[in-house]
């Protein structure tokens, strides 16, 4: 029976839509059958018509009354929609076409009888109610067992039994968005509750179960191989480690659904929208609010620069901010490519907003001053850095002529043509740093720290606030070692992990970024603010947990010893001791050691003349005069904390 119903059904549902004139024919095909099935019952109802007079005046009624069905369905284009998405509007205009036809029928056999054409009367009154309640119950019909034969069909070719996590909004959204979809990916076996609310009971005609130790052997019992999580529920489901193994060690797919922000659980939910588990969505994190509408009202119609725009975070700070529509962007990047495909994605995605894509260097700074004074700046968000650590220990000389001379470059600009707001990104590295990268933004830090105390001093002339934000690694950036492992992985491994004890801090970048939007927002000038970035992740157990979502069973791990410059661990920066609270829960303010603005400048002159001469030790000594604390790790650096 089921291979009957299939086969029936392919002809239309293996095409997209049924044509027009298709939909039409059937909606005429069902007002015949009720038409003559109104004949049949004022027949046996032994009311006299004029179909006693013979075939000719039944063929003249029935012709009259189609061309009268066909015209409102005509004006009420009840046969332009697609059967099997039919609606409670696609069916209000089916009522009132019906019904509007009848009583046009209705209206022209009073006319006829008063013309005393009686061979060609339809029907009286009684008659056409019944041909108005069969049509309009016919179309409706019709239209029904199309898209149950359809939800039927597509429930047979359902590749997966699964189950859905979470119950309420987000859990019910889902499931009936399955259900409408196009082509049904999942059959809906269960729920799946994390609260306990409505364990026992049946929701959408499928059972309700606990989130508990025998939930696995339940999803097996069932034979559903998926688990859909609930954008509701995402946090909560991030905490269930052993829930996680249990389910990656018995096969059975997590699905993840998107965000509030893609979708709103409404809308039809796209199958390309769900995603299968990647690691990103597995580390716990903590839901970060942000006051959204003062980071609006601190950006919209303002001209707005980005350096480093095409970088993992530069770039998702221009879609961000290309969202509170700025009147203008400069993103600036020496990337050629990446460039080119934020200018792609500016186009198409934010075409209203006046994007300019400059390709060049920061510490070009004949090229900066000819953009500043061209676009005359409110707001000015500096992300561009070499920040990998390995690389900028092998050369010092580049980290200082491009992070903080560059750096140097933008602010003294952003002073000189009265830029408002000057944010700048910089890293966890650069508490107690202990390689070249981190040490480098500690006195870009330093220097925009004390540009900022000699403006508000009077020292410098000037109006830009300069505030700093600090934070960890991010997901997914360039060069992270997430899309590392995933390659390692991809051939076959082994997986490369320095240490067996080496954690980290994560965030996702469009949190990294929204945050940073937020203390730029809260910042009135000379602030390093740090985010919370939740709980450290031993990478060896990132690395673990990637192996067991990959499927892979015989990648190993290898420990290499640590890098040049790197840490086991990361400075724990929320701590009462080295930071005050502000008004957000996830943002700190760091407690530093301040350095007046003529000290800075002379530090700043005496490292950049250093680096002409690309003697490694000799910038790197000079760089822990500046920052005493500066104390280096697993480095050929290590020689000079020893004199």
């Amino acid at each position: 029976m089921r291979n009957y119903i299939k086969d029936i059904s392919d002809w239309y549902f293996t095409k997209k839509t049924l044509p027009y004139w298709g939909i039409l024919l059937l909606d005429c095909i069902g007002v015949t059958v009720s038409y003559f099935f109104t004949v049949s019952l004022i027949r046996f109802s032994g009311e006299t018509t004029m179909f006693d007079h013979g075939q000719l005046p039944l063929l003249w009624g029935y012709l009259i009354s189609v061309f009268i069905y066909c015209v409102y369905f005509k004006l009420f284009r009840t046969y332009v929609g697609v059967i099997r998405y039919s609606n409670f509007k696609d069916l209000h205009n089916v009522i009132a076409a019906v019904l509007l036809a009848s009583l046009t029928n209705l209206l022209i056999s009073a006319i006829l009888i008063n013309y005393d054409v009686a061979s060609i009367i339809m029907f009286k009154p009684l008659g056409f109610f019944f041909l108005f309640a069969l049509s309009t119950l016919g179309l409706i019909f019709m239209r029904m067992m199309v898209r149950i034969l359809f939800e039927r069909t597509r429930s047979i070719e359902a590749a997966h039994g699964a189950f859905i996590y979470g119950v309420l909004e987000g859990g019910i959204s889902l499931a009936k968005s399955l259900v409408n979809q196009d082509v049904k990916r999942y059959e809906l076996k269960g729920f799946v509750s994390p609260t306990g609310d409505f364990v026992g009971q049946s929701l959408l005609n499928v059972h309700v179960y606990a989130d508990d130790d025998n939930l696995v052997n339940i999803m097996k019992e069932q034979n559903a191989t998926s688990l859909l999580i609930s954008p509701v529920q995402t946090n909560t489901f991030r905490e269930k480690q052993n829930l996680i193994s249990a389910l990656i060690e018995a096969d059975i797919k997590i699905m993840v659904v998107p965000d509030a922000e893609e979708w709103d659980g409404k809308t039809q939910l796209s199958h390309n929208l769900m995603h299968e588990v990647e690691i990103e969505d597995l580390l716990p994190r903590d839901v970060i609010d942000i006051n959204m509408a003062e980071i609006s009202d601190n950006i919209r119609d303002k001209r707005v620069f980005i350096s480093g725009a095409a970088g993992s975070i530069g770039s998702e700070m221009v879609r961000q901010i290309a969202h509170f529509k700025p009147a203008e962007m400069v993103l600036v990047d020496q990337a050629e490519t990446p460039m080119h495909d934020i200018r792609l994605m500016m186009a198409d995605k934010f075409p209203k907003i006046k994007a300019y894509t400059i390709v060049g260097s920061i510490t070009n700074k004949e090229l900066m001053e000819s953009l500043f004074k061209a676009h005359k700046i409110d707001y000015l968000l500096h992300a561009a850095a070499y920040k990998h650590v390995p690389m900028m220990e092998d050369n010092p000389a580049v980290a200082i002529q491009n992070n903080v001379v560059g750096t140097r470059i933008l602010a003294d600009l952003a002073v000189k043509y009265k830029v408002g707001k000057f944010v700048m990104i910089s890293t966890d590295k650069a508490v107690n740093p202990t390689n070249v990268m981190g040490c480098s933004k500690r006195i870009c830090e330093i220097y925009c720290q004390a540009l900022n105390a000699a403006i508000v001093s009077g020292k410098v002339k000037g109006v830009t606030q300069f505030v700093t934000t600090r934070f960890g690694n991010v997901l997914g950036s360039n060069g992270s070692v997430i899309p590392h492992f995933r390659e390692q992985i991809k051939s076959g491994g082994p997986i490369t992990v320095t240490d067996p004890n080496i954690e980290r801090f994560f965030m996702l970048i469009p949190e990294a970024c929204k945050l940073v939007l937020e203390a730029g927002t809260m910042g009135k000038g000379g602030e390093i603010y740090v985010f919370d970035m939740g709980k450290p992740v031993k990478i060896v157990d990132l690395a673990k947990r990637m192996i067991q979502l990959s499927g892979a069973r015989d990648v190993k791990i290898v420990f290499t010893g640590l890098r040049d410059g790197e840490k086991l661990y990361e400075e724990v920066l929320a701590s009462a001791e080295n930071t005050k609270p502000t008004e957000h829960p996830k943002i700190m303010i760091a407690k530093v050691r301040e350095y007046d603005y003529e000290t800075a400048c002379r530090n700043e002159e005496r490292l950049l003349e250093a680096s002409y001469s690309f003697d490694d030790m000799e910038v790197v000594r000079i760089m822990k005069e500046i920052v005493p604390e500066y104390k280096s790790n697993s480095s050929k650096y290590v020689v000079l904390d020893q004199k």
